[in-house]
C-alpha cells in the first residue's frame, strides 16, 4: 500500500534563527542547510529579504543565498515583507518567495510597516515583479490565530486577508499561528473556513509556534482538514522579533517521528534530521526545545 506524502518545509535557517541575540555566521547556516539537504529535505526557507536594522540576524541574506548548492531537486525560498524585499531575492537568485501579510494592524505595523490594507496597495507589483523573475510566489497569513497586540483575531477577518491573498496568482496559502495560541479547534475552523474560498490549483500550507505546548496537535489537526504542506524547525528553535514571547517553532524532529508512526510518507531520514537539529543546538550553545532529538531511539 503506498503511502500519502506529507510535505515538511524546513524553516530554521530563517524563522529558526532571526530572534536569536548572537549573530550566527553564514558559515554555520550554510552548515546547517546541508543538514538539512543531507536529511531528505527538498523545500527550507532559506533567509529572509527585510531590514537589516530590525532583523540583523537575517542581514546576510544575499550571502547565504550565493553559498547555496546548485541543486536542481531542492527550493530554496526567500522570504519578503515588501517590494523591495522582493528585488532584493530576485537579484539574489530565489527562485520561489513566501511574502507575508496579517491578520492583525497591530501586528502588520510593527512587523510589515502599516496597518493590513495598506499593506496590499503593493500586492499586485509584487506578483508581478515575481513573475517577470520567473519566480514561484507563495502567501502566509501571520496572526491568523491570534495577536499579541490586538488580541483575539476573528475568523471572518482571516478569511477577508486570504481571499486578497488570493487576488494574485500564487501557487500556496500558508496560515500562520505567529505566537503559539492556536488549538486543534481553532485550526479545523480556520482552515475550513479558508478553504471554501481557495481554488483547487492552490495548496494549503500551515506554521505553527509551541509557546503554548500545542504545535503537534494543532499539526495533526491541519493535517485533518487537507493541509499536507507543514512548516517544522529542526530542534524547535525560532520565534519572532516583534511578537513579545513567542516561543520556537514546533520541531520538525519530533514532527517527523509523529507523522512517521502515523504512516505518512515525508522522504525525511529521522537520524539525520536529528544530527541537524543537535548540530543548530551545538552552534547556539544552549538546551533546545525538540524532544525526539533528546529521546532515546525508538524503535531501538
Amino acid at each position: 500500500m503506498t503511502k500519502e506524502k506529507l510535505e515538511l518545509v524546513e524553516v530554521s535557517p530563517r524563522d529558526g534563527l532571526q530572534n536569536e541575540p548572537d549573530l550566527v555566521s553564514t558559515e554555520n547556516k550554510l552548515a546547517l542547510i546541508d543538514h538539512i539537504l543531507a536529511a531528505g529535505f527538498r523545500r527550507l526557507e532559506a533567509g529572509s529579504f527585510v531590514n537589516p536594522k530590525k532583523v540583523p540576524q537575517m542581514a546576510d541574506g544575499d550571502a547565504v543565498f550565493a553559498g547555496l548548492p546548485k541543486r536542481a531537486d531542492a527550493t530554496f525560498i526567500a522570504l519578503a515583507l515588501n517590494l523591495r524585499g522582493v528585488e532584493r531575492a530576485n537579484a539574489a537568485g530565489a527562485k520561489e518567495i513566501n511574502y507575508v501579510f496579517c491578520a492583525s494592524d497591530g501586528f502588520s505595523i510593527r512587523n510589515n510597516g502599516g496597518p493590513v490594507e495598506e499593506t496590499f496597495k503593493v500586492w499586485p507589483e509584487v506578483a508581478a515583479t515575481a513573475k517577470a523573475a520567473g519566480v514561484r510566489l507563495s502567501a502566509s497569513v501571520s496572526t491568523a490565530f491570534g495577536c499579541p497586540f490586538d488580541g483575539e483575531v476573528p475568523v471572518r477577518r482571516v478569511v477577508e486577508v486570504a481571499e486578497r491573498c488570493l487576488r494574485e496568482s500564487i501557487f500556496e496559502l500558508a496560515l500562520a499561528d505567529t505566537i503559539g495560541v492556536a488549538s486543534p479547534a481553532d485550526v479545523h475552523e480556520r482552515f475550513r473556513a479558508v478553504k471554501a474560498s481557495l481554488p483547487a490549483h492552490v495548496q494549503l500550507r500551515a506554521h505553527f509556534h509551541n509557546t503554548r505546548n500545542t504545535a503537534l496537535a494543532n499539526a495533526v489537526a491541519a493535517v485533518e482538514e487537507g493541509v499536507r504542506v507543514l512548516d517544522g524547525s529542526l530542534a524547535g528553535i525560532g520565534g519572532c522579533p516583534f511578537a513579545p514571547g513567542a516561543a520556537g517553532n514546533v520541531p520538525t524532529e519530533d514532527l517527523l517521528y509523529m507523522f512517521n508512526r502515523m504512516g505518512f510518507d515525508t522522504g525525511v531520514d529521522l537520524d539525520r534530521a536529528i544530527e541537524g537539529a543537535k548540530f543548530i543546538g551545538g552552534v547556539l550553545g544552549r538546551k533546545t526545545p525538540g524532544m525526539v532529538s533528546r529521546a532515546p531511539k525508538w524503535p531501538s
